[in-house]
């Protein structure tokens, strides 16, 4: 007869084993969705689809991994029917989501938006057509605004394509964000991206048209401000009924970023205070880094 332990035991591992094959097929799902991005399916990637059955083979009994694994060796093989295969895929990973309550919709989302970092990644090409495709998934998945790394991503894609095109400095600033989110089995690919993407420093990217609340939030201030002194700006986040903390902390929700004439203040948000947020956010953290110019729109619309 089974003990409360071992009960207690078996039923973590039950939810612990549903959640695992939630966030993998999220994960297929995502890279699946940045592999067929710039319409082609080339070697490298069917070799990512193969590591990622190798790194979920404890989950082959599951349905429908099998089915999964089984249509993934058949695109091995079958090279000419790759494109068909890849959507085969998709389908069935949807077919899979409709049947699975575990996570709420933002987590798959963002577990899928994970994933399609990897699948454009998986070749270590960033193509136009792939930035393209994926401003349309983030424009249909603005519900995720506020959360982490969607709103960095989010931001930096809607600079990139400002001008309408990709030039090869944003490129290389696109394979090194990817990469931030991408594990990556091909070592050698690994090696490739980190070398082209050595000299870019993204330490933190500011969220476009940020959602801020001002009744009840925490607010930490950094760098140098070009509209207002420090102590003007606090005055006007207590006005609205926020809160002012001198050091970033978890219970802090809106790092305000000051512009000090720094053109590149959308990918380069340097200093100690912008470091522990980024830091915090990657463990789960809530804080949002919003640019100067985007706190004093928010505070005018919520002056009138």
């Amino acid at each position: 007869m089974m003990n409360t332990s071992e009960y207690e035991n078996l039923t973590y591992r039950q939810h612990t084993t549903r959640s695992e094959a939630d966030k993998a097929i999220n994960s297929l799902k995502g890279i699946l969705e940045g592999i067929r991005m710039d319409g082609e399916v080339n070697a490298s990637e069917i070799a990512e689809l193969q590591s990622w059955c190798a790194m979920h083979q404890n989950l082959i009994n599951r349905n429908p991994f099998k089915e999964l694994m089984l249509l993934i060796s058949e695109a091995v093989r079958e090279e000419e029917a790759r494109p068909e295969l890849i959507e085969d895929l998709i389908w069935l990973c949807r077919k899979y989501e409709h049947g699975s309550i575990f996570y709420d919709a933002a987590t798959a989302d963002l577990q899928v938006l994970q994933g399609i970092c990897h699948g454009i990644l998986s070749d270590g090409i960033v193509a136009d057509k792939e930035v393209e495709a994926l401003d349309r998934w983030l424009e249909d998945h603005a519900h995720l605004n506020s959360y982490y790394p969607y709103d960095e991503i989010s931001s930096l894609v809607t600079s990139v394509l400002s001008d309408g095109k990709v030039d090869e400095e944003e490129r290389k600033r696109l394979l090194a964000y990817f990469h931030e989110f991408a594990q990556l089995t091909d070592t050698a690919l690994t090696q490739k991206i980190k070398s082209e993407t050595a000299e870019v420093k993204i330490n933190g990217i500011c969220t476009s048209n940020p959602d801020i609340r001002f009744d009840g939030s925490t607010f930490c201030f950094t760098g140098l401000f070009q509209r207002a002194s420090r102590k003007e700006i606090e005055q006007e986040v207590v006005k609205l009924g926020g809160r002012v903390s001198g050091c970033v902390t978890k219970s802090t929700n809106y790092l305000i970023v000051g512009d000090s004439g720094n053109p590149c203040w959308a990918f380069a948000c340097y200093g100690r205070k912008v470091e522990k947020a980024i830091a915090m956010r990657k463990a789960g953290a809530k804080t949002v880094l919003v640019h100067e110019y985007d706190f004093w729109d928010v505070v005018e619309e919520n002056r009138q």
